[in-house]
């Protein structure tokens, strides 16, 4: 079994993979060495990978590196099954490299679209020729709510229920910020599938990240893109676990 750990800015993801599938999937507001110690004693952990925009503390590396067979600390220069074509790899979010994994390991023969909607909004390329060809990254959900609130005198923090339908236009102020920033990301999202389109004869787009669900209700207003759009939620989590048993095989080749 696998333990692949996906360390963000917000949350921590973890998913227990068997024979590629996953069986166990938990998310951490809060992660150190002793959820991991916890995780080895539950389950028959032999190999484990770990990623992070943080820093992450060394408890939890020492702990990983001690309890598995085979462990990973996942960064820029850990072999991966796609080319990157970045200029500064290093530079480059170990998530976003990680989803394109993921994506293309569901969708090997394609081009492909990935976004990633959580504390930031990610827009990843990969050729059908497995090149990680480059990205751009926008304002979340969050960070947009939070900017108009702080970088304004007059208008409000507004939190938004993920179930509520927005209306087109707003009719008192807090509708308005909820549906111009929700429908910002929908639109932002639907311009780079037709910008991608006119450049690209054939594509298929991944949408993974926190906040994907309901940005995915906001997007899909017609026949074509509920078939274009794939929401994956463990998207980063079935890259790392294809990163992992990349080196795994290519170590045993050796």
């Amino acid at each position: 079994m696998n333990l692949c750990i996906d360390q963000g800015n917000s949350r921590t993801k973890v998913a227990l993979v068997e024979e590629g599938r996953i069986t166990h999937h938990f998310i951490y507001r809060s992660f150190s060495s002793a959820d991991v110690e916890k995780l080895f004693a539950l389950y028959p952990i032999s190999d484990s990978i770990i990623s992070s925009v943080i820093n992450i503390e060394p408890a939890i590396v020492n702990t990983l590196h001690r309890l598995s067979r085979w462990f990973i600390l996942f960064d820029h220069q850990t072999p991966v099954p796609i080319t990157n074509c970045y200029d500064t790899p290093e530079t480059l979010g170990q998530d976003r490299l990680a989803a394109a994994v993921g994506a293309k390991a569901l969708c090997p023969n394609e081009n492909l679209l990935i976004i990633d909607a959580g504390s930031a909004v990610t827009y990843d390329f990969v050729s059908e020729a497995g090149e990680y060809k480059g990205g751009n990254i926008a304002p979340g959900l969050k960070m947009r709510f939070t900017m108009l609130q702080r970088m304004t005198k007059k208008l409000p923090m507004v939190e938004v229920d993920e179930n509520e339908l927005l209306p087109l236009f707003g009719t008192n102020t807090r509708d308005a910020i909820a549906a111009g920033v929700i429908r910002g990301v929908a639109y932002e999202v639907k311009g780079y599938m037709r910008t991608l389109s006119i450049r690209v004869p054939h594509f298929e787009t991944y949408l993974t990240g926190g906040h994907a669900d309901y940005i995915l209700r906001n997007v899909r207003d017609s026949k074509r893109e509920k078939r274009t759009i794939h929401y994956e939620k463990y998207l980063v989590l079935i890259g790392l676990n294809e990163i992992l048993e990349y080196n795994k095989n290519a170590s045993l080749k050796e």
